[in-house]
């Protein structure tokens, strides 16, 4: 299993926690220096930090906000100037507010839409920019949703997020493959992170979830982790375009109560 990202460099986004923070330890169990990005935890981030180099590779903490686009063009610009370029992108950050459609505001639907698909857009833009100047190949992955295909009532914003995402996937993928680089999305389903945190304490929520998942569980963060290593390795030198499901089942279990 080790050394399959040796000498990579690889930045993902909101990898202060959760799925993001599982997946830049995984990587670095796997070889790779590691940008990690936090928009507000600078706690959660040094954990990672500390991580990361206690598996024996570099690691840059930077705070940047991923819809501005300044902050994403810093991004990629810290994994150049401080460890030595990048060959990886893991657009994992991302957020979710529910409402009654009628309900949702211009500000709610402008937080949503500026993380989840204004930041991935233009940070994968800086990312394949200095590819395509270098010449060099490299890896996208979107840590998207089941919900880019799977309604999501009342997370309109969230649905529509990532539905686009699933879109822009498969458009660079297309764009992009000539330069050798890959593009794919992570759907994954009901995982064990902080943003369940609230949901996985009520049993009246938990339960009919757990009903809906036919292997009968959560997933957890290092499992979507040990998608994201296979997908950024060359092992899976020839796979772009797709989305890749890790939801135990759900999307084909699914029914609103």
């Amino acid at each position: 299993m080790s050394g399959r990202l040796e000498g990579k460099v690889a930045i993902v986004t909101g990898s202060s926690s959760g799925i993001g923070q599982a997946i830049a330890m995984r990587f670095a169990q796997e070889g790779a220096d590691i940008v990690i990005d936090y928009r507000s935890h600078s706690e959660g981030a040094n954990d990672t930090k500390t991580a990361v180099e206690k598996a024996g590779r570099r690691a840059v903490v930077v705070q940047a906000d991923v819809s501005k686009v300044a902050d994403t063009a810093n991004l990629v610009e810290q994994a150049y100037a401080q460890l030595g370029g990048c060959h990886v992108l893991v657009n994992n950050a991302g957020i979710e507010k529910g409402s009654d459609f009628w309900e949702v505001t211009e500000e709610d639907y402008d937080a949503v839409l500026d993380v989840n698909l204004k930041g991935a857009f233009f940070l994968t833009q800086a990312f394949v920019r200095r590819l395509h100047d270098l010449k060099q190949p490299g890896r996208v992955l979107n840590v998207s949703s089941v919900h880019e295909d799977m309604v999501f009532p009342h997370f309109d914003t969230y649905a529509a997020s990532k539905g686009a995402m699933r879109m822009l996937m498969r458009n660079l993928a297309v764009e992009l493959g000539p330069l050798g680089i890959t593009v794919n999305n992570i759907a994954p389903g009901a995982i064990e992170t902080p943003i369940n945190a609230k949901m996985m304490q009520n049993k009246a929520e938990l339960d009919p979830l757990l009903a809906n998942i036919p292997l009968g569980r959560m997933g957890k963060s290092d499992e979507v982790a040990a998608l994201a290593a296979f997908l950024a390795s060359d092992d899976a030198a020839y796979i772009t375009g797709s989305t890749y499901v890790i939801d135990g089942g759900l999307m084909r279990n699914y029914h609103e109560q």
